[in-house]
């Protein structure tokens, strides 16, 4: 056992593990770079990792999965609540009884001839009362690698729980254990035909099994800092949200912070790591995916990023989308399921013109003739946040920043408007449950198809997702409503008749942000639709680009008859979450229905 530590729950769970899934040895990180060179080496060897050129990509790796093994399983992600209707319509959900036993049976020698690394972790500041610290219990180097650059993670976690600190406890095994070692081994080890991914809310439990991948193995990432952080947060009074941080100054030096919830591979990263399109505007990140908000002293609603990296989508991020993403990745930097050039870079779709011949992402010659991509559409990069050149200095500020707007979009290619704003935070909380996305190859199933994805949370809600929507409710009941952030929906992705986007996005969506301010700070007179608030166009600031008359109308178009019809998805969705919809979001689709005539 560990000398790290004395706490004295922990050592008995560590062993408790160990004596169950029989790893070979029990290896304690601690978060040091010698130990992550150490593992990063071992991965090499085994074929896990590959290192690329030092003089293009230096201290960087290169990973690609089993083909069965690439993304978020939602089918096999369970929420395990005492109650079933606690989890909700909207989660798979299994008695704690029931899968404890099913996953006991698959982890029992689950881990043999393999090492169980034991991962203290915060997600968050160490010294922030934001954070939340999670032990990680693994069977795969990789996870420690990346779990490294995502979380804080070693002897300072061990420190701050001290002889008797509450942790999460996360367990994991990739499910492919090694009977012998004369077995030989594969270089991405899992067990796709038995993946669960198993959250204990009432007892603040992660239990992961079969995949490698992402989300499904970084445990604290979705699993802990939403599933398990929404849940905790609805106990606790305050929330945990799907949602980027983005720092903004304007050119007079006003400085502002916005939250944003979108769908994963939906421009999230993109939004975060802004570059301005116009003079004098500056933004910085304060994070790209996740907020934990709760009141400050002000009566303002905080938010902090408990995440240390960036977990990113790698196709279509290039140095016209987002070149801070591009700086960020160019050293220290784990590829999984991209391609690979010859000279042993990586390339993907969208990156730029093919650089030559290619391993495709399953690590076979790829043909250009090909109809399939080189990289896979959910290939990721995983890097430390700090190395961005666009980081915020205080972004690892312990009691968070103060919110002045939050925003919802995601991919509609009709319908939406630009930026709508919320009537009110009651409204904004309907704009929020109701969000809808063209779906994409974050997760499984048909990309293109539309859902329902209230708040980008819902592979994410760690319960009753109608409670959700009263948990956000009541928090707005708390707070000042001069204080509380101004809500907008948003969608970059309209298109015109020819099927092409009409608005630019990237940089120039700060155009709508700037507009965003203006409201926030009452500068800005709006145009009410039965969607909310729009802009006129004259305080729609769109000096310099080419776009007609017609095409910015295009934009802000409200089509009543698809808005009918809209309303009439939104009852039957409504309808699809039984009795506990909130009577104010019933009574806010009322109001919407009062305006369509």
């Amino acid at each position: 056992m560990s000398t790290l530590t004395s706490h004295a729950e922990l050592l008995r769970w560590v062993k408790e593990v160990a004596d169950h899934c029989n790893p070979k040895e029990v290896y304690w990180c601690d978060g040091s770079q010698a130990q992550f060179e150490e593992l990063a080496e071992q991965l090499i060897v085994s074929g896990t990792l590959l290192r690329l050129n030092e003089g293009k990509r230096p201290s960087s790796y290169w990973a690609h999965s089993d083909p069965r093994d690439v993304a978020r399983v939602e089918s096999k992600t369970y929420i395990c609540s005492e109650r079933e209707d606690d989890a909700g319509p909207t989660n798979n959900w299994r008695s704690p009884m029931e899968m404890k036993a099913t996953l006991s049976d698959l982890y029992k020698g689950s881990m043999t001839g393999r090492t169980m690394y034991v991962i203290p972790y915060s997600m968050g500041p160490l010294d922030s009362a934001f954070s939340i610290v999670g032990v990680e219990l693994t069977d795969s180097a990789y996870v420690v690698l990346n779990m490294m650059y995502m979380a804080e993670m070693g002897t300072g976690v061990l420190e701050r729980l001290g002889d008797s600190g509450r942790f999460v406890k996360c367990l994991h095994s990739v499910g492919a254990p090694l009977e012998n070692e004369a077995d030989s081994d594969v270089s991405w080890p899992c067990n796709p035909d038995n993946t669960y991914i198993a959250h204990f809310p009432e007892t603040m439990e992660i239990w992961s099994f079969g995949s490698g991948y992402g989300g499904n193995a970084l445990l604290g990432k979705k699993c802990l800092a939403l599933r398990i952080a929404s849940s905790i947060a609805r106990e606790e009074g305050w929330l945990a949200e799907h949602m980027l941080i983005l720092k903004l100054t304007s050119p007079t030096g006003e400085v502002h912070y916005i939250a944003g919830a979108f769908p994963s591979a939906c421009g999230k990263t993109n939004l975060a790591m802004l570059v301005p399109a116009i003079e004098g505007w500056k933004a910085e990140t304060i994070g790209d995916d996740i907020a934990w908000m709760r009141f400050g002293a002000d009566g303002r609603l905080y938010a902090v990023n408990p995440e240390k990296g960036f977990f990113g989508v790698a196709p279509g991020t290039s140095y016209k989308s987002n070149p801070v993403a591009m700086d960020t990745i160019r050293s220290s930097t784990i590829f999984t399921n991209t391609a690979l050039t010859e000279d042993l870079d990586v390339w993907w779709e969208g990156m730029d013109n093919v650089p030559g011949p290619l391993t495709d992402w399953q690590g076979n010659r790829w043909d250009p003739n090909s109809t399939k991509p080189a990289a896979h559409p959910n290939a990721r990069f995983t890097v430390p946040a700090s190395l961005s050149p666009k980081i915020a200095p205080e972004w690892q500020d312990p009691n968070g920043v103060p919110i002045s707007a939050i925003l919802f979009g995601g991919r509609r290619s009709s319908l939406v408007p630009l930026v709508t704003e919320a009537f009110s935070f009651s409204h904004g909380v309907f704009m929020g449950a109701t969000m809808a996305s063209e779906t994409t190859a974050a997760a499984e199933g048909q990309v293109g198809q539309l859902r329902r994805d209230p708040f980008a949370m819902l592979p994410f809600c760690g319960y009753h997702m109608a409670d959700y929507f009263a948990h956000w409710l009541e928090m707005g009941a708390k707070g000042e409503p001069s204080k509380l952030p101004k809500m907008f929906l948003v969608n970059w992705f309209r298109r015109n008749a020819a099927g092409r986007f009409i608005w630019p996005g990237y940089g120039e969506n700060a155009r709508v942000l700037k507009w965003i301010i203006d409201r926030v700070q009452h500068r800005a007179d709006a145009h009410e639709t039965p969607l909310g608030l729009t802009p006129y166009p004259k305080d729609l600031d769109v000096s310099g680009l080419r776009m007609s008359g017609q095409e910015l109308d295009m934009l802000f178009e409200v089509d009543i008859e698809a808005l009918k019809s809209e309303a009439d998805s939104i009852e039957s969705y409504f309808a699809s979450l039984g009795p506990k919809v909130p009577d104010a979001l019933w009574s806010e689709l009322d109001h919407m229905r009062s305006k369509l005539g």
